[in-house]
């Protein structure tokens, strides 16, 4: 009796790192470390301006002072008081929806039309074949049909 050999730890470690998919994670996330810059400029530069027209352009400025006297340094760390920094709540919020709409909308929505097509060409495709089956088949059934005939038609004859 042969004993299977199970693999160790390393041989099932080299084969994970092997798999397309680890290298399309890795692809993804230097990708998306590169957008999250963008999109953190678009909030900075466009958006925090914007909202910024009714108060302050920092959003990380907006807090709610539980306790007084609130003071915040200008790192954003809290030196007295008790204070809740909403505004930076709001900006990293703002950073998501921008970052989930735009991988949605330019990345997610037209992979799934593009799957969605290549799913109902695969089916037409298949339809396609069934018929022509079908479609031969019957035609057998005819050729069948037809040669019985002769032959039933040839006996009476003779």
């Amino acid at each position: 009796m042969s004993e299977k050999k199970e693999p160790s730890i390393w041989e099932g470690f080299k084969a994970f790192l092997m798999r397309g998919n680890v290298v399309d994670l890795a692809v993804a996330v230097v990708i998306g470390a590169a957008f999250t810059n963008i999109v953190n400029s678009v909030v900075k530069g466009v958006i925090s301006p914007l909202i910024g027209a009714f108060g302050t352009k920092n959003l990380d400025q907006y807090r709610l002072c539980l306790k007084d006297p609130c003071q915040v340094a200008a790192d954003g760390t809290v030196t007295e008081g008790v204070a809740i920094l909403w505004g930076s709540v709001l900006n990293a919020t703002l950073s998501f929806l921008i970052t989930a709409a735009v991988v949605y909308f330019l990345m997610v929505l037209p992979m799934a039309k593009y799957l969605a097509r290549q799913e109902a060409r695969r089916k037409a495709k298949e339809g396609a074949h069934e018929v022509i089956e079908v479609t031969e088949l019957e035609v057998l059934k005819e050729i069948r049909d037809a040669l019985v005939a002769q032959r039933g038609s040839g006996h009476d004859r003779g």
